[in-house]
């Protein structure tokens, strides 16, 4: 099954998401620090200047309660922000300070990401705080950090500096860390087009209630009997890697992102609920057929829309929601995202109409019929959806629609964009995907 932090001590864990944020280039070789407070009340911490990209679990540092400490190594200088955090929330048992560019950005115009852009950054991060500069690693910033904690904050942008946030545990705080850092790249891509269009908090209270769910199947009915002669389990194996290809290239968070494949007529596998997507497994995949879902699983809150896409034409095999920084610039603004500009994008994407918050949500069966006649759809502040005859196709489509965007938003610093001529459009519609 998927990770589970109790069987992974504490200097290992500050390996395994130090590796994640270096390798994702969210820190420096120097930069950053992470820290978990175990159930003793001791603090792993990772050691001060010492190569972010190598570290091993060896060189992590334990400091006690009563002071002494445990390690070859000193701790980060940063050890008194990370441990009067600690102290004045006890709820909280990991933090983390890195300094992603985006967020870095925020950080030294004073400036913090509004988490209003999307609904699931305000479910993930909450009310983001803003600490005014201090000395890194001083008695001053701490107490800085910790007021703002103590506020109920879970992130922080620091001034002149970037951010930190804390967590549950080190998934956690990092699923915090990386959402807001999504919702940074957002802002920032999106305003080479325009204002933002933030969400009301009435929009955000209604994507924060219940979805409804499935109920299960019968005990005795087996996932892997899909009727269909479709080898399941190949399936779940070739829905893993594409998954967890998506995470690396950045068009997944480690939460947000959802991808289903039809087995038969009714049944198919869908990610599940709240699983990183870094460490997902094949067992991890939700059966759903005859709209009931495996037992003992909870599939993705979009789970009766991928139901719906499915029942409503035939030759789709393969859904994919997904949040890519570069596309939702287009989704947060309401700007047109034209993909007549080149041949790769028109055909394999057609025009990308661009559909009003909460109705993926509110009519599933409006949104499936749109598929109809386009192969992927953005909605307003919150997603782009992507269909497919089969689980690359869709990937292929997914990766294309951020590349385009992103070859879209840098073509908006240098000059006119050139769509192509209409007669090749007409010529182009015969090769559509």
């Amino acid at each position: 099954m998927s990770l589970n932090l109790e069987t992974i001590p504490p200097a290992d864990q500050l390996v395994m998401i130090m590796e994640r944020i270096y390798g994702y280039g969210m820190t420096t070789t120097s930069g950053g620090n992470l820290s978990v407070k175990d159930r003793e009340g001791n603090i792993w911490i990772t050691p001060g200047s010492l190569d972010k990209g190598s570290l091993k679990a060896d060189q992590m540092v334990c400091v006690k309660p009563d002071g002494t400490r445990e390690g070859p190594l000193a701790p980060s200088s940063e050890f008194p922000f990370h441990q009067s955090v600690y102290t004045c929330r006890p709820d909280l048992h990991s933090v983390i300070h890195a300094h992603p560019p985006a967020l870095a950005s925020f950080s030294i115009t004073g400036r913090i990401p509004d988490t209003a852009i999307l609904p699931q950054v305000r479910t993930v991060c909450g009310e983001i705080g803003f600490a005014p500069y201090a000395i890194p690693g001083s008695r001053e910033l701490a107490d800085i950090i910790a007021a703002m904690f103590r506020k109920g904050h879970n992130a922080v942008i620091m001034e002149n500096h970037s951010v930190v946030v804390g967590g549950n545990d080190i998934l956690d705080a990092f699923r915090r860390f990386e959402t807001l850092d999504f919702c940074a790249r957002i802002h920032i891509h999106a305003r080479s087009l325009g204002e933002v269009n933030l969400l009301s908090e009435e929009d955000l209270k209604s994507e924060a209630g219940e979805f409804p769910g499935l109920p299960e199947l019968p005990e005795d009915l087996s996932p892997r009997d899909s009727g269909s002669g479709t080898d399941e389990a190949a399936v779940r194996e070739t829905m893993c890697v594409l998954i967890r290809r998506a995470y690396d290239q950045m068009l997944f968070t480690s939460t947000q992102g959802t991808f289903s494949a039809r087995l038969s007529g009714d049944s198919f596998l869908i990610t599940p609920y709240g699983l990183d997507r870094k460490y997902l497994e094949a067992e991890d995949l939700v059966f759903v057929a005859g709209g009931r879902k495996e037992k003992n699983k909870t599939p993705s809150r979009s789970v009766l829309l991928h139901k719906a896409v499915y029942e409503r034409n035939k030759s789709i095999n393969a859904v994919m929601i997904a949040h890519p920084p570069h596309v939702m610039a287009y989704s947060v603004t309401g700007k047109t995202f034209n993909t007549r500009v080149m041949p790769e994008s028109y055909v394999f994407l057609k025009d990308v109409p661009l559909m009003p918050f909460g109705l993926r949500r509110r009519d599933y069966a409006q949104t499936a019929a749109v598929f109809d006649d386009h192969p992927a759809a953005l909605i307003a502040n919150d997603c782009i959806i992507v269909t497919g005859n089969n689980l690359v196709g869709c990937f292929d489509r997914l990766e294309i629609t951020e590349y385009i965007a992103h070859s879209l938003l840098w073509a908006e610093q240098l000059g006119s964009i050139r769509e192509l001529p209409e007669k090749d459009l007409k010529v182009l519609r015969g090769f559509w995907k």
